[in-house]
């Protein structure tokens, strides 16, 4: 539970953030989202839902007192031998029970599965909140690639447009052909197409980000990325790290090595079914004419004592009861194995991405001026009679291609590095802050 809190404590701080304006940027989103997002908001009825067992676990050890009365009207006859009475009378009683629980190896098992319940409870609301950052950064990030797309569509058909007008403008002068003006309003009408395409991505993007935050999100509102984008060096820079973090910190295995201690417990109180049970009683009763035999008596009576009780047979029930519960355990077993190798893959596949991100960044960035080169080389080319019209088209797509994988390299690294960290369960405010450096500040 302290680790759910601490985790939780700076979430529950963010709250307090005023919601956007004008502007949205990374740090409201998540508080908007901590107030809003319905996923979560279910997750902390989960997280109160599940701590609550600790109460009910604790209830089997502790006294129990209860109250009981009743207060009736009877007719009845009372025959004997030659003589016939008719009677008409009240009768009540009521009754105090105290009992206390001496030994009792089902409750103590009980007890034992609700602390386990509580801590598993913790874990979840705790991975829920780390995925909700994921989660919101992942539909961010998505709606500003998407803008970004929009505006290589744009630059791409303006290209094409510009490209086509210095076709017709040869071809009337009987220095250019029909073909060049084709290959060109071919490549325009596509990049028309990919525009359509990109706004689609982006509408599809700013409702997954509302849904999130629960208010309209229009994409100039988003913080866009900074020109100045650096990779930094992995810390830890060993995978065998990283892998350490995870096995102690996911919050998806600690919830799953809880649910084996919740099994665990089951199997100990199936088998309680077999063991006696002690407990210590206390009662105070007040009768009158409670039955025949006491017709017009009244009786105060209090009793203190000791109850045991032993199972002797059960038709097989609490036998059965106890292997269905081994084998629950059994399952739960495997289950945290394959979530284990789920995580570590997921975490390799993480690492490694991040890891390729700078070469891969900067490749595309020298990719892009590569490009940019490429077609004032051959504009000018196609001016000497060296190259032809398609490969300046080519030329283009391949400048604008560049641009785009180039941002979505960007993207990509920024969703593994949290993602990363996320899955080694060590995500908190600090990572949050460090993703504002690689956007322009509102």
């Amino acid at each position: 539970m302290r680790r759910a809190l601490a985790s939780l404590g700076w979430a529950a701080a963010l709250c307090g953030l005023p919601g956007p304006a004008l502007a949205l940027g990374l740090m409201d989103a998540y508080a908007l989202a901590l107030r809003n997002d319905p996923t979560f908001q279910a997750a902390t009825r989960e997280h109160e839902a599940g701590r609550e067992n600790l109460a009910i676990g604790r209830a089997g050890l502790l006294p129990t007192l209860a109250y009981s009365y009743r207060k009736s009207r009877n007719a009845s006859t009372v025959s004997s031998a030659d003589t016939s009475v008719d009677r008409d009378y009240a009768s009540y009683s009521s009754g105090l029970t105290l009992q206390q629980p001496l030994f009792d190896y089902a409750a103590w098992a009980a007890y034992r599965q609700g602390v386990a319940k509580a801590a598993l409870a913790d874990e979840r609301l705790r991975g829920r909140s780390q995925e909700l950052a994921v989660r919101l950064f992942g539909a961010y990030s998505e709606a500003l690639l998407a803008g970004e797309e929009i505006d290589l569509a744009r630059a791409q058909l303006k290209a094409y447009r510009e490209q086509l007008a210095l076709n017709r403008h040869s071809f009337e002068a009987g220095e250019g052909t029909r073909t060049d003006l084709l290959e060109t309003q071919a490549r325009r009408d596509l990049s028309v197409v990919q525009e359509i395409e990109a706004h689609d991505a982006l509408d599809a993007a700013l409702r997954e980000l509302q849904a999130i935050v629960g208010e309209p999100v229009e994409l100039p509102q988003l913080a866009p990325l900074t020109d100045s984008f650096r990779v930094a060096s992995q810390v830890p820079e060993r995978f065998e790290a990283w892998r350490d973090l995870a096995m102690a910190n996911n919050a998806e295995l600690a919830s799953q090595r809880h649910g084996l201690d919740v099994a665990e417990q089951e199997i100990e109180r199936q088998r309680a079914g077999h063991l006696p049970t002690l407990g210590l009683y206390a009662t105070t009763r007040r009768t009158e004419s409670e039955s025949e035999s006491t017709y017009d008596q009244r009786y105060d009576t209090d009793s203190v004592g000791i109850q045991f009780s032993l199972p002797l047979f059960s038709g097989g029930r609490t036998s059965a009861a106890r292997r269905q519960a081994s084998a629950s355990y059994a399952q739960a077993q495997f289950e945290l194995d394959a979530q284990r190798d789920g995580v570590l893959n997921e975490l390799r596949r993480q690492f490694n991405l991040c890891a390729s991100s700078q070469a891969k960044v900067r490749a595309y960035e020298l990719a892009v001026n590569s490009a940019r080169l490429l077609i004032e080389a051959t504009r000018k080319s196609v001016g000497g009679g060296e190259r032809v019209n398609l490969d300046v088209l080519n030329a283009e797509q391949q400048y604008h291609q560049a641009r785009r994988d180039l941002a979505e390299a960007r993207h990509g690294y920024l969703r593994a590095w949290l993602q990363l960290r996320f899955l080694a369960g060590t995500l908190d405010e600090g990572d949050l802050r460090t993703l504002l450096g690689f956007f322009v500040e509102g």
